[in-house]
């Protein structure tokens, strides 16, 4: 760091990224990313928006919201376009944590609620996952600050039915509860229709997995008008531009492609049943992930190892070093032909460790 970094961030210890490799060849199954490309029409909606990169966007993206609003059934004004997810959730956390609501979540999770919580200078609270990786949501029950939930969970990909996350809603109605539902498209219960029944619920989402627009950098929350209202103005305090012109056009065009999201969503879906299979085949033992990964352990061989060994063999997966979860790996679903092959080198793998033991 330099001598002119401020101090207050002395201890803030960065999220790190997935690897995104310069080296072209890997077989990447690492950072949860679709295997399909973009809708057709997000493509063209895009390329049409670049003949007017001299102009400014839209700073109220009311075509997205509005075609957001409609997909959600929702009114316009209970949505905002944020880029990327991460953004909504940095909003949250400057809207709704201070001194007064720090901010609680599980201490196995989507690593940047820390982050985002010691940039902020926000006090957190870690709630412990049982021992099969399950969150307890009698355990988030008054729990004394805002709630960050990601369901399914990441990167166990477990998740709670809507019933569940409801009883933590009600049960913390004096503070907000943020839903993170990055991957609820791949199976788990969405609690958006519970949006005009709590004033206290804020769901995030993105067009990163489920709609093939990592590279674009979109997402969006939802929620009751004032709650929006309160992130808005954070936006508008920031980065009133946050969403470019081929971005906004993208997501218009993938909401429009009903049948493309759903063909999909729909083959990743039977990718990761019949890859989980296979792996538990091979002795691996795999949560029942509800998200675009797998989240694998092996009694024979340790996640650092799987993970080097596989690398070496040109295939990238996910490997964390949180002490709860250093035995698993976090495979995102890839296309069959991806998944075969990835079976294929662990198969030798293991083939390999049993015979030099």
């Amino acid at each position: 760091m330099s001598r002119f970094f401020s101090e207050r961030y002395d201890n803030l210890t960065p999220y790190t990224p997935g690897e995104q490799p310069q080296k072209t060849g890997y077989v990447k199954l690492n950072t949860n990313e679709s295997p399909f490309a973009a809708s057709p029409y997000a493509i063209k909606a895009a390329y049409t928006e670049m003949k007017q990169l001299e102009l400014y966007p839209d700073p109220e993206c009311a075509g997205l919201r509005r075609a957001l609003a409609d997909t959600y059934n929702l009114t316009p004004s209970q949505v905002l376009a944020t880029n990327g997810s991460d953004e909504a959730l940095y909003f949250a956390f400057l809207a709704f944590c201070d001194e007064k609501h720090p901010a609680v979540f599980a201490d196995v999770t989507y690593d940047f609620y820390r982050v985002f919580a010691e940039l902020t200078g926000t006090n957190y609270r870690l709630i412990p996952l049982e021992g099969d990786l399950t969150i307890d949501p009698k355990k988030f029950a008054k729990a004394g600050g805002t709630v960050f939930l990601a369901n399914p969970n990441a990167p166990t990909g477990l998740a709670l039915s809507r019933d569940e996350v409801e009883y933590i809603i009600a049960q913390n109605q004096d503070n907000v509860v943020v839903v993170d539902e990055a991957y609820v498209d791949f199976g788990a219960e969405s609690c958006v229709s519970l949006i005009d029944k709590y004033d206290n619920l804020l769901v995030v989402r993105t067009f990163s997995k489920s709609r093939s627009m990592a590279g674009a950098r979109l997402g969006f929350a939802m929620g009751c008008d004032p709650l929006i209202n309160d992130l808005n103005t954070l936006r508008y305090s920031t980065n009133p531009y946050n969403i470019n012109r081929m971005t906004m056009a993208a997501g218009i065009g993938a909401l429009a492609d009903k049948d493309y999201f759903y063909n999909c969503l729909n083959t990743i879906c039977d990718n990761r049943a019949e890859s989980k299979l296979k792996l538990e085949e091979l002795g691996f033992e795999v949560t029942n992930s509800k998200a675009n990964f797998l989240f694998a352990k092996h009694p024979d061989i340790g996640g650092q190892e799987l993970y080097e060994k596989l690398k070496q063999r040109g295939v990238l997966i996910r490997h964390f070093e949180k002490s709860r979860i250093k035995d698993y790996n976090r495979i995102t679903v890839g296309t069959m032909g991806q998944m075969n092959l990835l079976v294929k080198h662990i198969s030798e793998i293991l083939e390999e460790k049993h015979e030099n033991s």
